[in-house]
């Protein structure tokens, strides 16, 4: 392991000096991506230069110890190593999760997409509930959310609804919500009481970068039109609506949130290479079987993951039999039990492997 983290610590240090490089900051597009690199490898960098220090406190203790005839002296410094101890063992755990982290993708921003399955008006409304709650979750990690697209269902809630997530570690900790999302709970007009099931599926893609996908421009069709009533944030009278074809594959995006012809291009775009990228990523995970050894469920998005039950307060994630009875809580966004089980989860599988 500590090869391989001094091996990250030695190109920290090489790229410290290109970017004090002239022709390197001539060069936006290597700047940029070498500033990006750097940044994925502060953490690391920090964390063992703090690992380095304790060990060299360590040593010094124990050197105080062993030539130290004041018992009150040698019994502070034993305190002491017991903390720096404490100190060294967390700080092996936390550079062994960098070193097991393994996603090319775990930096990265995201687009997220919820749509309403089964369960029709009820569905709608459960994908605005979530909206909310990635929301907040969001919002208690200082990260910030963008609108991109949405069509407002009739009876409340989202048809559908696209937004992009920025921040740190966005991709790592939001990759486990892709899948079918099913909540149980009493509509409001259901007047017998009966529990009804509906689900939601979340689609969770990492931001595609230029490097990631090369898209010919003679390979897409832009049609532009109005934004068409609740389906859009802004209803005006300009066609600053955008719907993108990307020919050889058939997907097709549309946004019209902005009131901006040109943002609404710049955030259909976005989507586009991001659902591109997913599409080859699936691809080569499924020709790797083995590497879905090491993850934490199949990362389709048929998959039911999860479960919300109202009546009893439950959330239950099917993929690694994780149950929590604080539903309030976790709509409020205080997802961090939710996450922390699965990081873990996928952490076991990896060591097992």
């Amino acid at each position: 392991m500590f090869e391989k983290i001094e091996s990250l610590l030695r190109r920290y240090d090489e790229i410290h000096d290109l970017l004090a490089d002239n022709e390197v900051v001539a060069d936006r597009n290597r700047y940029q991506a070498l500033a990006k690199e750097l940044s994925s490898l502060e953490d690391v960098v920090k964390k063992y230069r703090q690992y380095k220090k304790v060990l060299s406190e360590m040593r010094d203790t124990v050197r105080l110890i062993d030539k130290e005839s004041h018992e009150e002296l040698v019994e502070m410094a034993k305190k002491e190593m017991d903390e720096l101890e404490k100190q060294k063992k967390a700080l092996e755990n936390e550079l062994e999760e960098f070193i097991l982290e393994d996603d090319p993708d775990a930096q990265k921003d995201v687009i997220m997409e919820i749509r309403a399955g089964t369960g029709g008006r009820e569905a709608s409304l459960f994908a605005g509930d979530l909206f909310r709650m990635y929301s907040k979750y969001a919002q208690g990690r200082g990260w910030k959310i963008d609108l991109m697209d949405s069509h407002i269902a009739e009876g409340g809630g989202f048809k559908e609804i696209i937004f992009s997530v920025k921040g740190k570690n966005v991709y790592k900790n939001l990759k486990y919500e892709k899948g079918v999302h099913r909540v149980q709970r009493v509509p409001v007009t259901e007047a017998s009481g009966r529990i009804h099931t509906s689900a939601v599926t979340v689609a969770v893609l990492p931001e595609a970068e230029d490097v990631d996908v090369d898209i010919n421009p003679q390979d897409l069709r832009i049609d532009t039109f109005r934004s068409s009533g609740a389906g859009g944030q802004h209803v005006n009278v300009t066609d600053s609506a955008v719907r993108i074809t990307h020919l050889p594959t058939g997907t097709v995006v549309q946004c019209q949130n902005e009131r901006s012809q040109h943002k609404n291009k710049a955030a259909a775009m976005k989507v586009l290479k991001a659902r591109i990228l997913d599409r080859l990523r699936m691809s080569q995970e499924k020709k790797i079987a083995s590497a879905r050894k090491s993850q934490v469920g199949s990362g389709d998005r048929s998959e039911k993951i999860r479960t919300y039950n109202f009546p009893d307060r439950r959330v239950t994630d099917h993929r690694i039999g994780f149950t929590i009875h604080k539903l309030d809580r976790i709509m409020e966004g205080e997802m961090d039990e939710v996450i922390e089980a699965l990081l873990q989860a996928e952490k076991k599988l990896k060591l097992s492997n």
